[in-house]
């Protein structure tokens, strides 16, 4: 894809939203052993990149490390007509000291006000080191079922439409 079809789909008000919101993000990628992994991680875009943060021990670092494919979805499940926003891309993987303010940043929209106070303290309590992981996105793909929906569902209108 395109690098400015990205940034146009990642524009777009509804993806701001998703990006911005309290919905966890759903990180895939190829584990070790060859199996896909999905996990739910706090995350901050900082206007070109996802980040998420992690201890230097987890399993995603020396997956992505051998692997650094990656992709995220972040979609509502409340709301009718949903939203999702796909993302694929590369992975980088760093160590960082201490606790970085992005990784606090992002634990707050995941995290009810009245108990963020002693988690942010247990936290920069238990974290000497962190891994940042960014995702550089080079694909992206809007599902708002108003406006734009699955590839195979607009096929199978299209196929309807052309038997009438």
């Amino acid at each position: 894809m395109d690098h400015n079809d990205v940034i146009e789909v990642l524009s777009k008000p509804i993806s701001q939203e998703l990006l911005g919101s309290p919905i966890p993000a759903r990180l895939a990628y190829s584990a070790l052993d060859g199996d896909p992994r999905v996990v739910p991680v706090a995350f901050w875009w900082n206007g070109e990149q996802l980040l998420v943060f992690t201890v230097p021990s987890a399993a995603k670092v020396r997956a992505l490390q051998q692997n650094p494919r990656a992709a995220i979805t972040i979609d509502t499940q409340e709301q009718w007509p949903p939203r999702v926003l796909l993302i694929r891309g590369a992975a980088s993987v760093g160590d960082v000291d201490g606790v970085p303010d992005e990784y606090v940043e992002a634990s707050r929209k995941v995290t009810p006000a009245e108990v963020f106070p002693d988690w942010e303290a247990g936290v920069r309590g238990l974290y000497d080191r962190m891994v940042r992981i960014t995702i550089e996105p080079d694909w992206a793909k809007l599902l708002d079922f108003e406006t734009t929906i699955p590839k195979a569902v607009e096929d199978l209108i299209h196929a309807k439409t052309a038997q009438r």
